[in-house]
């Protein structure tokens, strides 16, 4: 579950990294000014379509830290194959998965998830789509 005063937090850290008011950052990710607001008193909890519009239009925020303050924001450098890599065409030099016409290495975010989690093994990942489709991907 959210903690929606922390989340809030952490979407006040990106509107400062980013130099963004709320009103230029609900535009961007273009939803209404309000449900910026909201979310940033605590009043509301961010949908699951809030969260993913945050990340598809700031790759740079881990959905992992973004949800559960777990991990990097402001990302380090890239370096190795540890990268998340958005772009039209695949680079198959870079190992991953590749999901309609995206390539994600998401070996850093497991990492990262299973040693904050002791002894827990990722399960499962599930991508979802802005069409409403989904992928599951099992362990």
């Amino acid at each position: 579950m959210v903690n929606t005063e922390q989340f809030g937090t952490r979407l006040q850290r990106i509107l400062e990294y980013y130099d963004l008011s709320a009103a230029s950052f609900a535009d961007k990710i273009e939803v209404g000014r309000s449900s910026i607001s909201h979310i940033l008193s605590g009043r509301n909890k961010p949908s699951l379509d809030f969260v993913m519009k945050v990340v598809k239009n700031f790759p740079e925020v881990e959905l992992y830290w973004l949800l559960n303050g777990k991990g990097l924001f402001p990302p380090k450098p890239e370096s190795g194959n540890d990268k998340i890599v958005h772009q039209t065409k695949p680079d198959h030099s870079t190992p991953g998965i590749q999901t309609r016409n995206a390539e994600v290495n998401i070996s850093k975010d497991v990492q990262l998830y299973q040693e904050s989690s002791s002894n827990k093994k990722v399960k499962r990942i599930v991508f979802f789509y802005e069409d409403g489709s989904f992928e599951a991907f099992e362990n």
